[in-house]
């Protein structure tokens, strides 16, 4: 169930996600404007796409383990989810 709230967020963020061409060897540059430094290029489209979701998920990770506030991104939340020590260290 916390997986299925995880996905639905980063899909809900994928959809608000602005996209741009620009001059560089990857392209495709997307950001997620609710995600304070959520963003990610691509040799195409769905390669930069498929990036943002990566660093979307990374981004949660990050926020989740130092306990960091997690924004609602179109209605959907990440709140319930606790921190989870998994012993990798800090």
């Amino acid at each position: 169930m916390k997986y299925a709230m995880i996905l639905e967020y980063i899909s809900a963020a994928l959809e608000r996600a602005n996209y741009e061409i620009i001059e560089d060897a990857e392209p495709y540059y997307g950001e997620i404007p609710e995600l304070p430094g959520v963003f990610a290029t691509g040799r195409t489209l769905e390669e930069c796409r498929r990036n943002l979701a990566g660093v979307i998920d990374e981004w949660l990770i990050i926020r989740l383990r130092r306990g960091l506030p997690i924004p609602p991104v179109a209605g959907r939340t990440v709140g319930e989810i606790v921190r989870v020590d998994t012993g990798a260290g800090a």
